[in-house]
């Protein structure tokens, strides 16, 4: 992108950092994005790509050291996943609605079939191994 610099009629290329992949969820964008809980009882998940939602709160700490690794896969994955994060503190109800009671909580969410959960941080190698082998994998014939 080309802008303007202020003060000088200079154009120049922008360099500011692209925006983050990652996307903060509220009660209504959950409804839209991933599952609208109120219309349906059956999980069936709203989104065209597998996703990770990040339970997390600004004041802990294992979430903060998740966040860069989650931002990290987040532009490795680009266009493959989507990483959703939940603030547990401004959206209570979500977090009631799956049970959270210890942050940071990852919820797993396949194209089709049930979500999974892991409470607590988790290693990169190891979400980059549940993004492969769980969210990324092609249904395989087995017969």
């Amino acid at each position: 992108m080309i802008v303007k610099l202020v003060g000088t009629g200079i154009m120049a290329p922008c360099l500011y950092p692209k925006p983050m992949a990652i996307k903060h969820l509220n009660y209504q964008d959950f409804r839209q994005d991933v599952f609208d809980f109120e219309s349906g009882q059956e999980w069936k998940y709203a989104g065209s790509l597998p996703a990770i939602i990040d339970f997390y709160a600004d004041w802990c700490g294992p979430c903060k050291a998740l966040s860069p690794i989650l931002e990290e896969l987040s532009e490795n994955y680009e266009g493959k996943l989507m990483i959703y994060k939940i603030d547990t503190e401004k959206e209570a109800e979500l977090s009631s609605l799956f049970g959270i009671q210890s942050i940071p909580t990852l919820l797993f969410i396949p194209m089709d079939g049930a979500p999974m959960m892991q409470k607590g941080a988790v290693p990169k190698n190891v979400l980059e191994q549940v993004i492969e082998k769980k969210l990324l994998v092609k249904e395989k014939n087995t017969g």
